[in-house]
């Protein structure tokens, strides 16, 4: 069976997850946290992403990236990818993949979903039962976007700066957003999107997405559109 096609366009983000293999961790100390960070770091600089938020857990990552180019966001991954598992196997003399197959990727509709998509990636170890509040979660983009901690691996999305006119503005914002639960109708179009490859958004999002890449999602499947007779 054919791989379903990734849909890549530049300058839209893309919400982005990577399972470990049969959900075993991919997580182990600390340090393991840190070099999936910086590898991710490098490999954005490189390949010309940005990233907005992410959540590292113990066993699958979330992250939401806008890339400059159609085909930078694979590269992203396949860079972090390999090189964190090559070293993660030399560490714990252990050998063979930690991840499940390809990554799930969806396109997001930055005016409806952007905010909803950091959300729910931060979200992520409170629904897990970790923690009580995203803030006591170490391994998220929560304290940047929330409190303002210094980090180098972010760029704040258009969207969020537009929730206030000065930083600390922003990140009052974004907190009261936390307040109220994520829509659960939000909750199952990212899941949805990330499970079918398909883009996350209003229908006149989808329709971009269609005319921008000649494809099809009329029928939740990506295709070719059928000629006409």
């Amino acid at each position: 069976m054919p791989r379903p096609v990734r849909l890549n366009i530049s300058g839209i983000p893309q919400h982005i997850t990577q399972r470990g293999n049969n959900r075993q961790a991919c997580f182990f100390t600390p340090c393991d946290y840190q070099l999936y960070l910086g590898l991710l770091h490098d490999a954005c600089q490189l390949h010309c992403c940005q990233l907005h938020a992410f959540v590292l857990m113990t066993n699958h990552v979330h992250l939401l990236l806008t890339p400059d180019a159609p085909g930078a966001v694979s590269l992203v991954i396949r860079d972090v990818g390999r090189d964190y598992v090559r070293t993660i196997n030399k560490a714990y003399r252990r050998t063979g993949t930690l991840w499940e197959g390809r990554f799930r990727s969806s396109l997001v509709d930055e005016e409806a979903y952007c905010l909803a998509c950091y959300r729910y990636i931060e979200m992520n170890p409170v629904r897990a039962g970790m923690v009580r509040y995203p803030s006591e979660y170490r391994w998220s983009s929560h304290a940047f976007n929330a409190l303002g901690e210094a980090n180098a691996i972010l760029t704040p999305h258009s969207t969020w700066r537009g929730l206030g006119g000065m930083d600390k503005d922003r990140q009052a914002a974004y907190r009261e957003l936390f307040k109220q639960p994520l829509d659960e109708l939000q909750i199952h179009a990212l899941r949805y999107g990330l499970r079918k490859g398909l883009p996350t958004g209003h229908e006149g999002f989808k329709r971009q997405i269609e005319q921008a890449l000649s494809v099809s999602l009329s029928d939740g499947k990506i295709g070719r559109p059928r000629k006409l007779a």
